[in-house]
């Protein structure tokens, strides 16, 4: 493999391959890979099982099938990308015969509710951005679908962020049924050579006539309607 072999990706993997785990990296230290080798083990140790990749945006589900690609090599005959704009009867088909699927939250949601999807040969689950697991996000409702026909999956989630406060990672924990949590910062040793220094430059720039322009009309036309809805 061309991917130089990283200490707390094998221990965060480990872990992850036997246990729901929460993983919370920073950006660029290699969640998807970490994500892309758990779905490839459970993609050979299952062969009729499904294995399904979720994240809230369409960019984000194309950028991990792209990765997966290129770290996996699973036939793309076996691999499914799915949104709401795939037909409902071409998904339908798609559940059945394909093995590894990227979609959004919603288009599996719905296809569970609706029988489109059979939630019982689900092996293994990642959610991408998974602090979105909160109140009545589709991350939840596809959770609650996948309970309430019994399926018996590993699940992995993965947050660069998981929470603004302890509270709110607590209810994602909870949502998820997560056991081990993996959380590496910046400043750790084992990741410390791998991170990327980002240099933050403010630049202040006189606003231009339109700039100026758009605030005059802000002023005058939006001001106005914002202060009678706040009245409402």
């Amino acid at each position: 493999s061309s991917y130089s072999e990283r200490q707390y990706q094998l221990e965060i993997t480990r872990t992850a391959l036997s246990f729901n785990t929460l993983v919370s990296l920073p950006t660029g230290l290699g969640k998807t890979l970490i994500a892309a080798v758990v779905m490839y083990n459970y993609y050979q140790w299952f062969p009729s099982g499904k294995v399904v990749f979720l994240a809230p945006t369409c960019a984000l589900v194309n950028q991990q099938i792209q990765a997966c690609y290129n770290i996996m090599g699973i036939p793309e005959l076996h691999t499914a990308e799915m949104t709401g704009k795939t037909p409902r009867e071409k998904r339908g088909r798609l559940w059945k015969e394909r093995r590894l699927f990227f979609c959004t939250p919603q288009t599996m949601e719905g296809d569970l509710r609706s029988d489109n999807c059979d939630g019982t040969r689900v092996v293994c689950i990642v959610f991408d951005e998974a602090h979105k697991a909160v109140k009545e996000y589709a991350y939840v409702k596809v959770l609650q679908q996948l309970k309430a026909c019994g399926a018996r999956f590993r699940l992995l989630a993965l947050s660069a962020t998981p929470g603004k406060d302890i509270g709110t990672i607590q209810t994602v924990i909870h949502t998820l049924n997560v056991s081990r949590i993996e959380a590496r910062l910046e400043e750790d040793e084992e990741v410390k050579r791998y991170t990327h220094t980002v240099e933050k430059e403010i630049v202040y720039l006189e606003p231009t006539e339109d700039v100026h322009a758009g605030i005059r009309l802000f002023d005058k036309v939006l001001h106005p309607i914002l202060n009678q809805i706040r009245e409402r």
